[in-house]
């Protein structure tokens, strides 16, 4: 079967719509609930609501969210067939204090987030996305999107001619903040303006335990997000903002057979698991003779550990699957969630490295995967990666189902190699877990690059696993 670049063209709207995890998480609300699925949450209980037959997503913190069908012919203590993404990338963080002046510049002070290679942010047209926490009219507190849609920040560069060094070296904490203008050109703009917004509690007697929004910050950063949420800039209690860059993602090569973004990783296992659960249902009968759970899990923090609540390596999957696995009433609850696991599998789903021409030697001879032929299989004998051969055996038999090609890939012996949230869930949940991604150049620049074929490939992939992992569980014995 070949493959088609319109799955691609999709994840481009899908990348452009999700500069932060809060954005991609949303981007996923979206298209879950146009798809029939109905938004649950941890709060509440599930017993009543989650039936066979039923689709449903839960989210944790906004950056967080996992995805489910149950087959109409589930019983509790049975196989779920699992998906683990994340939503965020490296990035560069706004910090709690972040107004600053030099030299005549306004700057804004950053933190780095995740192990970027942070050469790449300089001399780029970047803006500002997350979420902020506002007051309403109420007195409560609410979360709100906001995302600037224009350039309004830079870090420059130093000209050759004042340092000719060989390599390009900069100090993180003292040559990575970027200006957003000039002191003077916003003297004029405010002179006949009232005073900078200030909360509504400075204008009594009111105790204040931190410093206003718009004193720890530019007021006109402020305003901008105030504008962006729709409340007065005096409502803007605090933000989780992050620096983007501001150029599109787009199909490029000369064939049209690339895509060229920022935050390929790993927005782009986040779509194809996305749209492969959605796929894997677009029959109504999908789920008539299935007796598994489809389940897909995207986390944040990823990139810095997983050691949050809402990453991967919280209780927020473990948690997912006790609930659903004492659905129905066919075995002993007490050991229920045990023996869901048992009967489960995982798949890791992170961006792989495709060979990059310019660096070969860097690649194991006999495992340089490409872009365009397919996921990549992960295998680390240090247990980096989780993937073990009872898990390649079944992922190959879902690839053969679904006409997808796959590739194997190991580091070299003298090379270090990376991780994954694969291990960890591999450890927590005791579930058969396989690493594999998509193929990539650049990974975790600011401008990465991915193929347009394999958006195709990593999403019927899923589809094919989701879809029949009942019968392929079954197939595979070890214990």
């Amino acid at each position: 079967m070949q493959p088609s670049a319109d799955p691609a063209h999709d994840f481009i709207s899908f990348l452009r719509a999700s500069p932060t995890p809060f954005h991609a998480v949303h981007s996923a609300k979206q298209r879950l609930s146009k798809a029939g699925f109905e938004e649950i949450k941890e709060s509440e209980p599930w017993s009543s609501v989650c039936k066979p037959g039923g689709k449903y997503f839960v989210t944790r913190n906004g950056s967080t969210i996992s995805a489910f069908a149950l087959g109409k012919q589930w019983r509790s203590g049975g196989p779920m067939a699992m998906i683990g993404a994340h939503t965020d990338s490296p990035t560069l963080r706004v910090k709690p204090v972040s107004n600053k002046h030099a030299e005549g510049f306004i700057q804004v002070g950053v933190e780095t987030y995740g192990g970027g290679l942070w050469h790449t942010w300089f001399d780029r047209d970047l803006s500002i996305a997350g979420r902020a926490m506002v007051k309403t009219v109420e007195g409560e507190y609410i979360h709100t999107l906001v995302r600037i849609n224009r350039p309004i920040l830079r870090i420059p560069t130093l000209a050759i001619h004042l340092d000719r060094q060989e390599t390009f070296t900069f100090n993180k904490e003292t040559q990575l903040f970027p200006i957003a203008g000039l002191v003077a050109a916003e003297l004029n703009r405010t002179r006949d303006t009232d005073k900078p917004a200030t909360p509504e509690s400075s204008t009594d007697n009111a105790f204040s335990p931190l410093k206003a929004a718009a004193e720890r910050h530019h007021p006109y950063i402020v305003q901008l997000i105030a504008d962006e949420a729709g409340v007065p800039a005096a409502s803007v209690v605090d933000f989780e903002l992050v620096l983007y860059d501001t150029q599109q993602a787009c199909i490029g090569g000369l064939n049209s057979e690339l895509i060229f973004s920022a935050r390929l990783d790993n927005l782009g296992m986040s779509y194809c698991s996305i749209q492969g659960l959605i796929d894997s249902l677009s029959s109504p009968s999908a789920l008539e003779k299935d007796r598994s759970i489809r389940l897909i899990a995207l986390f944040d923090h990823e990139e810095i550990g997983s050691n949050t609540a809402q990453g991967a390596d919280s209780n927020f999957l473990p948690a997912v699957v006790r609930r659903l696995s004492v659905i129905g009433s066919d075995s002993d609850q007490q050991t229920a969630y045990e023996q869901a696991l048992a009967r489960s599998f995982l798949v890791s789903a992170d961006m792989a490295h495709s060979v990059n021409p310019n660096y070969a030697s860097k690649y194991e001879p006999d495992h340089k995967p490409e872009m365009n032929k397919g996921p990549v299989i992960k295998i680390n004998a240090n247990a980096r990666y989780a993937t073990n051969s009872p898990g390649l055996v079944l992922i190959q038999e879902a690839a053969r189902r679904g006409q997808v090609p796959l590739q194997l890939f190991v580091v070299r012996n003298d090379s270090s190699c990376g991780s994954t949230i694969g291990p960890m869930l591999a450890a927590a949940l005791g579930a058969r877990t396989l690493d594999l991604g998509n193929p990539q150049l650049s990974m975790h620049s600011i401008r990465e690059t991915g193929g347009v074929y394999d958006v195709d490939y990593g999403t019927r992939l899923f589809e094919s696993f989701l879809e029949h992992f009942s019968e392929l569980e079954s197939m595979i014995s070890v214990d």
